[in-house]
Order: C-alpha cells, then structure tokens, then sequence
C-alpha cells in the first residue's frame, strides 16, 4: 500500500482519498481513448437496494441485470455497452456507503475490488499500468486509514 499526502494507492485500480487530498491526473487518465467518469455518494448508498439502483442508472446497466451481488460483479467487469475506453468510478463519503451492512458492505469492496483486478494491468508507453476502471474513494481523514487497511486484507487474499 503506497500512501502519499492524503491518497493511498492500495493497487493500480483502487484508491481512497481523504477530504483535501487528491490524485495526479496521470495516475487515472489514459494518453489517449475515451474516459467515462461516474461519481456518486456513499450516502446515497445505504442498502443493497440503493447500491444496485444508483450503479444501474450511473452504469446503465443492461435491463438483463439480476440485482445481486454476482449480477453487479459482472456487469461491473463488462460494461461493453458503454463506449468507454476507461472507466473512473469516484465514491465520495466512502465511509457511508452500506455503513449499516457489514455482509453487504464487503460485498460491495469486493466486487469493485475485483471489477478492477479483472480490468487492470494495461501498459502505458511510459511504462506505468493503468486501469480500465480504476475506483476513487472519497472519505474522511480519520476514515481513510481504516477503509485502505479494509481493501488492503481483499488485495491479500486475492489470488495472483
């Protein structure tokens, strides 16, 4: 986990940010190809419900969509009906998103964890990987350190 002032870089697809801090615009956009930003709140993001209702219509989702856990993972890791080369999902209030859910809530970290495993890795010509859906969280300062430590546990329990 690589942390500098206020951003902790937890892989090259997963970062969470404090209130201030921010990243270089190099380590998320690519040279060249078509970016596609979504941001939503984690409070906007309190049951499951809420979740797959907001990254249905943030995502547009395909109506085949089954609103599970298993359904936003893979939808998440296709997103072929988008025109999008590269797909930047910022969460702001982070901290919020499922706060009442623990099941539910590492259920959500993992699928975005995943989604960005699954769609990483490409190599730039300067040599630096970059994501095709990379994933800001936006968070607190005192929430930050615990919510990288979190993603940090999936990152180790991955297999490579």
């Amino acid at each position: 986990m690589e942390e500098e002032a206020e951003a902790i870089h937890v892989a090259p697809w997963m970062h969470v940010i404090a209130e201030g801090g921010g990243l270089s615009v190099d380590e998320l956009l690519p040279t060249s190809g078509e970016v596609r930003v979504t941001r939503l709140n984690g409070c906007d993001l309190s049951d499951e419900a809420s979740v797959f209702e907001k990254f249905w219509e943030a995502f547009k989702f395909p109506d085949y969509f089954g609103w599970n856990w298993s359904a936003f993972y893979d939808c998440l890791r296709d997103l072929e009906w988008l025109s999008s080369d590269y797909h930047i999902l910022i969460i702001e209030s982070a901290e919020n998103a499922l706060s009442g859910d623990g099941v539910a809530r590492e259920e959500f970290f993992k699928s975005l964890w995943r989604a960005g495993r699954r769609r990483s890795y490409t190599k730039r010509p300067e040599g630096v990987t970059l994501s095709k859906f990379s994933v800001v969280l936006s968070c607190g300062k005192e929430s930050a350190p615990g919510l990288a430590r979190r993603l940090e546990r999936l990152h180790d329990q991955s297999p490579v």
